[in-house]
């Protein structure tokens, strides 16, 4: 009998707020001295039973270039920006359902299901919970909309409203987006648990904008009394615009979004084990990059010149439980990077791996036959074409600009070498002694730098960048 695979993404995951990962608290929490800075107890229970990866890292960012590393394998931000899914492209769906695998997709994540992108293709069930950022659902104009906080601190106000029209009907915690997914993802799995071999992807977006938990997962986080205004979708970039009280509440609100979304993913592992399939399921526990909240002086994901993607953005959580305990309780230091999870999960099932696929296996590091996959590992995204830049900018607010290239970033054990294009200063930090990334030590380690630009001018060469922009970080 084949076996199963379930893969789960939140979206806009912070590594410092999944408990777990034992990571110092980033900030302090007002009024909640002495008291736990996060709370996931679901995925601190996944994690004792699966393999932790500590350096898992992102390729390409962020929302739909992610999926499409996850879906080919390959590494996008070299030569694609923000687009759909090509037609000649190979994805994991597909590959998956000529193996014999009945495939399906479970997502609120609105740009998966946006227009033409083609993310749906390969599933023989897909479903759609609508009503997501930027989702066009509702159009009903009496219903109310007022953004609780004044205009200029709100990103895309016209988007803010159109979500809250989308949840005009929200009453219980399990209306909840996040909830409504895994709890349909849970269904789906109950009637197919006799299936011969299943895959099963689910999607959902939160914790990403807007930041609008339920009152009771807020109050855990909340500054206690605070009365000020409700930042749901801050403005991207510097993050001055708000108060000290008004960033802390923006944090509270994240903060209990993800414990939202531990309870639900909870309840669809929960329904796996109930159901049996502990012993012959595979679970991918993921997200697709983090989100700044001051880190840096900065908010959100923005772009440009203030697109560094520094150590919050770039390295994430990742939770693979292997039905045979593999690695259970296990802290995995290698390098990972999203487009090795395609060869992973056809590996798992014995299934061949495209010759399209950049990518490599984890097991034969987990299985002690290799010490690591990667020597480093490479983060970045490509500025949008024109034809993409609408849909990007509607569902992900400033995903990046259209003509100007932000920094790459190469990672390693210890160092983090931030390569900026052109005329911009590049920077190094020292993870190992500085892993906030406080202090650049570029001119006292010129040859760590040198080698990782090296490595990264090779890497974009070999993934088939286009020389132009290639050229664009040709310099230290």
């Amino acid at each position: 009998m084949k076996r199963n695979v379930i893969l789960i993404m939140n979206d806009s995951l912070r590594r410092d707020h999944v408990n777990a990962y034992g990571v110092p608290a980033p900030w302090e929490r007002p009024g909640h001295a002495g008291e736990p800075f996060i709370h996931t107890p679901c995925l601190d229970k996944l994690a004792a039973e699966s393999m932790l990866f500590e350096r898992y890292y992102i390729a390409s960012y962020p929302t739909v270039p992610n999926r499409t590393d996850l879906y080919t394998g390959r590494y996008g931000f070299c030569y694609r920006g923000w687009q759909p899914l090509e037609p000649n492209d190979v994805i994991l769906p597909e590959v998956l359902k000529r193996a014999g695998y009945t495939t399906a997709l479970f997502f609120d994540t609105p740009p998966i299901g946006n227009n033409e992108y083609n993310f749906t293709r390969g599933y023989d069930a897909w479903d759609w919970i609508r009503g997501q950022l930027g989702d066009r659902y509702i159009t009903d104009p009496r219903v109310p909309t007022p953004v609780p906080a004044d205009k200029h601190k709100v990103r895309r106000v016209d988007g803010t409203q159109q979500y809250l029209r989308n949840q005009r009907d929200r009453l219980h915690e399990e209306d909840y987006l996040a909830a409504r997914t895994l709890r349909a993802a849970a269904r789906w799995v109950e009637e197919n648990a006799s299936q011969d071999g299943f895959f099963l992807w689910v999607d959902t977006w939160d914790p990403h904008e807007p930041f609008d938990p339920p009152a009771h997962y807020l109050q855990r986080y909340d500054r206690p009394g605070y009365d000020g205004q409700h930042i749901i979708f801050p403005q991207y970039g510097h993050c001055d615009y708000m108060t000290a009280d008004e960033l802390n509440h923006v944090r509270a609100l994240y903060a209990g979004e993800v414990t939202l979304c531990d309870t639900w993913v909870g309840h669809l592992i929960d329904t796996v084990d109930r159901l049996g399939l502990k012993d012959n399921t595979l679970i991918v526990y993921m997200t697709d990059h983090g989100h700044l909240f001051g880190d840096h002086g900065l908010e959100g994901k923005p772009g440009g010149q203030l697109g560094t993607i520094y150590e919050p953005t770039a390295r994430v959580p990742l939770i693979i439980r292997h039905p045979d305990g593999m690695g259970a309780g296990e802290r995995i230091g290698g390098l990972v990077q999203p487009p090795d999870i395609m060869p992973t999960i056809l590996d798992f099932l014995g299934v061949s791996v495209p010759e399209t696929v950049q990518a490599r296996s984890i097991w034969p590091m987990i299985k002690g036959r290799k010490p690591r996959i990667h020597n480093y590992a490479f983060s970045g995204r490509f500025p949008l074409g024109t034809m993409y830049s609408y849909t990007a900018a509607h569902f992900d607010g400033w995903a990046g600009p259209d003509r100007v290239a932000s920094p790459l970033t190469v990672s390693d054990e210890k160092w983090s070498y931030i390569c900026a294009p052109e005329e911009w200063p590049s920077m190094l930090f020292d993870l190992e002694h500085d892993p906030d990334q406080l202090n650049n030590v570029i001119a006292d380690h010129a040859d760590v730098a040198e080698r990782m630009h090296n490595a990264l001018l090779h890497f974009l060469e070999e993934m088939g960048s286009p020389r132009e922009r290639i050229e664009k970080f040709a310099s230290i």
